[in-house]
């Protein structure tokens, strides 16, 4: 196992290594690896090869692909960059990637379900998803049969889905409301002592798994990218990105100059886009009429030390409002040319690749890597064998009060109780 601290990053203390938060102040925690230099475990498979900088004892076996770096040759000839790079994270054979969930949050959560395996203390998981991270945490727990509570926003449903076989362990509540309702069912979960949150932006582990793709295209490029361009909803894979970078530069190796950070968001329901502009947010009916709803959240960590707003400071970062009409444009220009289909939220990335090309914002000959966050799923569902996870408690706003009744809180526990006590 790599050694590791984890250490706050405003009162500078250091924390057991599964803590979440300081006590001192809401600052997040940051791991501090012995090693300083990035050494690739060649033994083992996916994203395990970088084992010495994740906070694991040991590996979640049969969980945890690895994003694919590659040289774009279509997708630059199409917006005029001659040293574009991609990271693919979903399933693209040809390619070699192998993540069947389809998604870059299959970096996130195996290892967060591994150190939950470590921590042994008997309590139940409860992750808040709008689909892709749900799809994530079900397979990597189904291999353990991790007890797992997905809470997921009515809307997102449809998303849920895993290759191969679903264990009974995990159960999924469906929110009536948008992802952030979602978000405080699971937050009121969580502080009942039989669950326990995986901890979002919190978790050190989602952090540097999601830090994968910066150091695996590193690797390929032999440098720190000039541009990372992510399309975000609580930009916790921005934070990540600048955590790997400042971990690369102390390598020592790759450069010694942060890629600057180019975070997109779908207007007009984008927090982290009007706080960074500092306009009003026009929330409207958020996240209705989204190109893709799993990009609104509506408390992304943007001022806590460490959070969104410090990475885009330290790498002179800048945040996109795309519109649908770009994304759509965008989605099309990157299917036609490197001939495999994105995700809606890849798309708003490429949009503002798009753009800033455009702009003279990034330079022809730029080291530039674009973070194409999800893709491959007209393949996936054609040629593997996918298991539709199904909704096993309706819970509707009354859910977040602490009144009596079947459709309460109190109620709530009382099925879900019986369920995993069915289960087993």
């Amino acid at each position: 196992m790599g050694e590791y601290l984890v250490r706050c990053l405003g009162c500078g203390r250091v924390h057991p290594p599964r803590a979440l938060a300081c006590q001192n102040d809401g600052s997040l925690l940051r791991t501090e690896y012995s090693s300083k230099r990035l050494t690739l475990r060649s033994d083992l498979p996916g994203l395990w090869k970088f084992y010495d900088w994740l906070p694991v004892k040991e590996p979640l076996h049969g969980s945890g692909s690895a994003p694919v770096t590659y040289r774009s040759e279509g997708l630059a000839r199409a917006v005029g960059l001659e040293n574009l790079w991609i990271s693919f994270s979903g399933y693209w054979p040809e390619r070699g990637a192998e993540m069947t969930t389809c998604s870059f949050k299959d970096l996130e959560a195996p290892p967060t379900v591994e150190r939950m395996m470590e921590a042994r203390d008997g309590r139940v998981l409860v992750v808040a998803s709008a689909g892709n991270t749900a799809r994530a945490f079900a397979r990597a727990a189904s291999f353990v049969d991790l007890p797992l509570i997905l809470v997921v926003p009515k809307g997102g449903l449809h998303r849920l889905w895993i290759d191969g076989d679903l264990s009974d362990s995990v159960l999924v509540v469906s929110m009536k409301g948008d992802y952030t309702d979602a978000i405080d069912l699971a937050d009121r979960l969580e502080a009942h002592p039989r669950f326990v949150g995986e901890g979002g932006a919190r978790n050190v582990a989602r952090r540097d798994g999601m830090g994968v793709v910066v150091l695996d295209a590193a690797l390929s490029m032999e440098a720190l990218p000039e541009h990372y361009f992510q399309a975000i909803g609580s930009g916790t894979g921005g934070i990540a990105a600048w955590e790997a970078s400042l971990r690369l530069i102390g390598d020592g190796r790759f450069g010694q100059r942060l890629p600057r950070l180019h975070l997109a968001q779908n207007v007009p329901c984008a927090p982290v886009y009007a706080a960074w502009r500092g306009s009003g947010l026009e929330m409207g009916r958020c996240p209705e009429g989204m190109y893709d709803d799993v990009l609104y959240n509506r408390k992304p960590p943007y001022t806590v030390r460490g959070g969104v707003r410090e990475a885009l400071e330290e790498t002179a970062g800048e945040v996109y409002g795309v519109t649908n009409q770009e994304a759509e444009e965008a989605q099309r220009i990157f299917e036609e040319s490197e001939d495999i289909d994105i995700l809606p939220a890849a798309a708003v990335a490429v949009a503002a690749l798009l753009r800033a090309a455009r702009s003279g914002a990034v330079g022809k000959g730029d080291l530039t890597l674009l973070n194409i966050t999800g893709g491959g799923v007209s393949r996936a569902k054609e040629e593997l064998q996918m298991t539709y996870l199904k909704c096993d408690i309706e819970a509707g706003p009354e859910a977040l009060t602490s009144e009596s009744g079947s459709a309460s809180y109190d109620g709530l526990l009382v099925e879900i109780d019986d369920i995993l006590g069915r289960r087993g």
